[in-house]
């Protein structure tokens, strides 16, 4: 006798369903919510769902919400590292590099926890000396660099309100770190739920060990939990019962009722879209820096050479979501010190269940862009746009541009970095309009590359043909050392249509699921 499944959000009434849904999308989008952070007001806005949300995140995604009087945190139990929550550590636009991450760290372990309060000073004092034990870090007040890592560090806490400024002032420190000091108070609370491992540090030898569960371990949250953390979820990156359980209808009315997205299927995948173009941290397309706007102009260049009937493209495999995980552990194995394992309490690999080979996903196949035709795309943008439209920053750098602009649409699984170029993933199809959006030209015969027309949702569910669809961008991401607190989808603001659909997506003529490369309307 099978036990039947619990209701999502069971005693919230219709009325409430869509202040509930803002709540959970909330919590999944923002790491850490305070009485001012992101904003005054919504931590009551959140607190009034925070029984009804604790039950329900444990029961669909098995993770945990801390939430009391003064704040509301996601704990995560990820099943797979994620690169990209680096994104999370970052200041005034500026990720963190390795000393920040590390002065991070050291700073947090300096918080003693009989004291409310401390100065920069003593906090230095007892700091400088852990950094300078450690080879190839260090502390040094008369380094310049070294200053501006403890400022950024020092902001980053004061912006979660792990510490409150009471008197004094960073800046003054910054300038003279003789004289000036500045006064802080402690919320050790906060700074308890900054960081919530999968295990003690102290008890790994692999950084595999910060994942919760092995993947074959209820293939259903597990399908869930990609579903809420990554843009898209090609059916070929996960296990087959994992896609099974992508396909099965519960799934979509469970996460529909709970988000209030809309779950988008198509033949080669599932994703969460957001009409509102809200569930995001990266906003795309249409909105945001040089960066995304030209990333949203290289897909469009890209679906047009796809498009073109004279050109021949070269599919190759995509590598393995598998093989991607194993790399980037092994990665982080490189860095990860030996010194303080408690070897009789260690966590290794080892324990883990190996997968089966009946396990693999079959690997799927992507067309290739080589590198040379991907710079040539960005010199026409520049000659079509003009250099000075990409900002200060990266008129005189098209090379570095196209950089940031893989790196961005790999974040939003759209490409594939292979060694030579890039690999075309199905839901970058979905932009090959995206220059129906785009202004008319100047009297000078160039395009003012100015931000997008904001979308809009629509309620007609009937094709758009030339508007394009697009997908979620995602959000959380990073080293999954520290749980990626800010919960992450992306903006899929759904036009075409989406927006409309209900959660069994698309179906072709014959009930089959329309591919992500098939053009609306046609």
């Amino acid at each position: 006798m099978t036990t039947p499944r619990t209701r999502v959000a069971a005693g919230v009434s219709v009325a409430d369903l869509g202040s509930y849904q803002q709540a959970v999308r909330r919590v999944l989008t923002c790491d850490l919510i305070t009485k001012d952070r992101p904003r005054p007001g919504v931590l009551d806005q959140v607190l009034r769902w925070a029984d009804e949300m604790t039950r329900d995140f444990r029961e669909l995604l098995g993770y945990t919400l801390i939430a009391t009087t003064h704040h509301v945190r996601l704990v995560r139990h990820l099943d797979v590292l994620d690169e990209t929550q680096r994104s999370i550590f970052s200041r005034k636009g500026k990720p963190f590099d390795r000393r920040r991450l590390a002065y991070l760290c050291l700073v947090l372990g300096s918080f003693q926890r009989s004291r409310i309060e401390i100065s920069l000073a003593d906090l230095v004092r007892v700091f400088t000396p852990l950094a300078n034990s450690i080879d190839g870090l260090g502390f040094d007040p008369a380094i310049g660099s070294h200053k501006a890592a403890v400022v950024d560090v020092l902001g980053w806490l004061v912006d979660r309100g792990a510490l409150r400024l009471s008197d004094g002032s960073l800046e003054w420190w910054a300038r003279d770190t003789e004289r000036g000091d500045a006064l802080y108070d402690i919320d050790h609370d906060i700074c308890a739920v900054l960081f919530k491992p999968a295990r003690p540090v102290q008890h790994l030898t692999s950084a595999a060990g910060l994942v919760h569960e092995p993947p074959h371990t209820n293939p259903a949250r597990r399908a869930r939990r990609l579903l809420v953390e990554f843009p898209v979820v090609y059916y070929a990156d996960v296990e087959p019962d994992v896609a099974d359980a992508l396909r099965a209808p519960g799934l979509a009315e469970d996460l529909v009722r709970f988000t209030g997205l809309v779950l988008e299927r198509r033949a080669e995948g599932v994703m969460l879209a957001d009409p509102g173009g809200v569930f995001t941290d990266r906003p795309f397309p249409g909105r945001g820096n040089a960066v995304s706007r030209a990333a949203g102009l290289l897909l469009a260049k890209i679906a047009d050479l796809l498009e073109d009937p004279e050109h021949v493209p070269e599919p190759l495999p995509v590598p393995a979501l598998a093989d991607d995980q194993a790399d980037l552990v092994a990665r982080m194995d490189a860095g990860l010190p030996r010194d303080g394992v408690v070897a009789e309490l260690a966590w290794s690999p080892s324990e883990a269940e190996p997968s089966s080979p009946d396990d693999r996903p079959v690997p799927a196949e992507a067309p290739f862009v080589s590198r040379s035709r991907l710079e040539t795309m960005t010199t026409e943008l520049y000659d079509e746009f003009g250099a000075a439209s990409f900002t200060s920053a990266w008129q005189q750098d098209p090379r570095g541009l196209l950089d940031a602009v893989i790196g961005f649409l790999a974040d939003l699984l759209l490409l594939r970095p292979v060694p030579g170029g890039v690999l075309v993933l199905p839901a970058a199809l979905r932009y090959r309009n995206i220059r129906a959006a785009l202004p008319t030209r100047t009297s000078g015969g160039q395009l003012a590359l100015v931000a997008l027309p904001e979308p809009v949702a629509r309620q007609d569910t009937s094709p758009q043909p030339d508007i394009p669809a697009q997908p979620d961008t995602t959000a959380q991401r990073g080293s999954s050392a520290q749980q990626g607190p800010s919960g992450a989808q992306g903006s899929s603001e759904a036009q075409g249509g989406v927006g409309g659909q209900g959660p069994s997506g698309r179906q072709g003529a014959a009930g089959q699921e329309v591919s992500f490369t098939q053009e609306e309307g046609r």
